[in-house]
């Protein structure tokens, strides 16, 4: 299957999947007593549908690693930020400024209908929507997988993810090295914002290469450790059926990562029909959270994540973060005229 194809087909099924937990656009609130209760539900659904799209990763597609980003945006509007600002959004264009959707808002039906269709069309002008998002770190431009951001603002939260179903000693520590060397580049130009890296590892590692598994895990929670890298990492350990494909990891073009050439956001059409017969036979996908340590659990990844930003904000922003979190808000003064 092509890679345009295979991804389209795949946010065709996400986003139905999206749109059973958010009926008319609400989401849950994950906040309970105190603690951040992630949607593991719907992330198992999500895998199962990566799995149905590209059984065992056959593919360098993206489509695998793209269900971690889905569900983590999903996360990141469950737990109130703007779903604009969140990227990858939950429709096409999957990243847009805010400025320009609150322009599209704004604007009166008739008026912002064309813009829409422009941006939401096959052939968006370059450079103002997109399927992913760049971020200049420090010393290069890097592809981040899920970002919350405005003009205002600047990057609040970048979180890389990665994932692996085979080859778990030959890869394992190359994806490390690389997401360390990536969160030192992020933080030397963004270091107020919360920065996460979710790593998807198949659950066959475990009873295959068990020292092997036992060295990615700590590996993973030394990453955690490091003051100028992440501020939370989170590993998901993914259990299904099949066998394994001899696969390298899914990588970005190098020149894409490097912002030196557009990605593509057009959108292609995959029929409503296609879409429920997809959704009948999901593949079973299990999140195993009994094989990871506490420390890189998704549940407390996501509160680490969302503390960190409403914690480095004023109180003047994420009107709605900071009320499903159950903190305080006050709304801003009206900006006071300047005379001449």
């Amino acid at each position: 299957m092509a890679e345009d194809s295979a991804k389209a087909k795949a946010w065709a099924i996400f986003d139905a999947i999206l749109d059973d937990v958010t009926p008319h656009g609400q989401h849950s609130n994950p906040w309970e007593a105190g603690g951040y209760v992630a949607d593991i539900g719907t992330l198992e659904r999500l895998l199962g549908a990566a799995l149905q799209v590209v059984p065992d990763g056959k593919t360098q597609s993206g489509v695998a690693a793209l269900a971690l980003d889905v569900w983590v945006a999903y996360e990141l509007r469950r737990a109130g930020f703007h779903h604009d600002a969140v990227w990858p959004r939950a429709q096409a264009p999957r990243v847009i400024p805010t400025s320009i959707s609150g322009l599209l808002d704004a604007l009166p039906a008739r008026e912002s209908k064309p813009l829409r269709d422009r941006l939401e069309g096959r052939n968006p002008p370059s450079g103002v929507v997109g399927a992913s998002a760049n971020v200049l770190g420090k010393n290069y431009i890097k592809q981040v997988d899920v970002v919350v951001s405005a003009w205002d603002t600047g990057p609040q939260i970048l979180i890389s993810t990665k994932r692996m179903d085979s080859s778990f000693g030959k890869n394992a520590a190359n994806r490390v090295e690389e997401s360390y060397g990536d969160a030192k580049n992020l933080r030397g130009r963004h270091p107020l914002a919360a920065l996460g890296f979710v790593f998807g590892l198949r659950s066959t590692a475990f009873e295959s290469e068990p020292a092997t598994a036992r060295w990615i895990t700590d590996l993973l929670e030394k990453l955690g450790r490091e003051d100028d890298a992440y501020d939370s990492v989170c590993l998901l350990v993914l259990e299904y059926g099949g066998e394994a494909t001899e696969t390298s990891p899914e990588e970005a073009p190098p020149l894409a990562e490097a912002g030196a050439i557009e990605d593509d956001a057009s959108p292609l059409d995959v029929s409503i029909v296609e879409v429920e017969t997809q959704l009948s036979s999901l593949p079973t996908v299990r999140v195993r959270r009994d094989l990871a340590p506490a420390t890189l659990d998704p549940a407390r990844f996501l509160q680490t994540v969302v503390d960190h930003v409403l914690d480095v904000t004023p109180i003047t922003l994420h009107k709605d973060a900071r009320a499903r979190a159950g903190r305080p808000f006050v709304e801003p003064a009206a900006r006071v005229k300047r005379s001449d």
